[in-house]
């Protein structure tokens, strides 16, 4: 196994992705439900697809890379979709909820065509996937400025955690840069991010 740090630490999102995505059909409000599932279905799927490459499947010339990294990118492609439309729903529902989830559709349809026809950088799952992260940053924001609830910060500390993953993963800080290097650490911090954004959704 190649970066086995990397790849078991994928597998652990994976797992606590599909509790967390099991856990939601029973706690989390019925509007939010489906958007909640896909959130943690379509991030727990990037992670097993993610991992699986990272471990056994480095070289881009492998048929395993060629399958296996597409998956990645179009499951991180639904998780931007999940955040989109859980942004018009939290809180207070959206004036413009059906319209957001509509013109998010329509990106992710336009997402998945440019992953089909061959263009796999992961600039264009970040550039697809940030801006719904910050949109339902704001809409988390919002609705706790309105009802300061333990959930609603809850949330948002969850929100602080995935960018200081993702701020750890791009400065590549490691606890170990063998054992436990910064995509690992990444994956740490994100997991903890996961745990307090479904006790935020939880309580909405």
């Amino acid at each position: 196994m190649n970066e086995p740090a990397v790849t078991l630490t994928d597998y652990g999102l994976t797992l606590l992705c599909a509790v967390l995505a099991w856990r939601a059909r029973s706690t989390v409000r019925a509007d939010l439900r489906p958007w909640t599932a896909a959130l943690f279905v379509g991030s727990g799927a990037a992670a097993l697809f993610g991992g699986t490459v990272h471990g056994f499947f480095p070289e881009p010339m492998t048929v395993g890379y060629r399958a296996l990294w597409p998956a990645t990118l179009l499951s991180v492609g639904a998780a931007g979709l999940a955040a989109w439309g859980l942004g018009a729903h939290v809180g207070t529902r959206s004036a413009g909820a059906q319209w957001v989830t509509r013109i998010a559709a329509v990106a992710f349809v336009i997402y998945v065509v440019l992953v089909l026809t061959g263009l796999h950088a992961f600039v264009l799952a970040i550039a697809f996937y940030l801006p719904a992260v910050i949109y339902l940053t704001v809409r988390f924001a919002s609705a706790y400025a309105r009802r300061r609830t333990a959930s609603r910060k809850a949330g948002l500390i969850g929100f602080g955690l995935t960018y200081a993953a993702a701020a750890i993963q791009q400065l590549q800080i490691s606890i170990h840069p063998v054992w436990f290097d910064h995509n690992a650490l990444y994956h740490a911090v994100q997991a903890a991010a996961f745990i307090m954004l479904y006790k935020g959704l939880s309580g909405e």
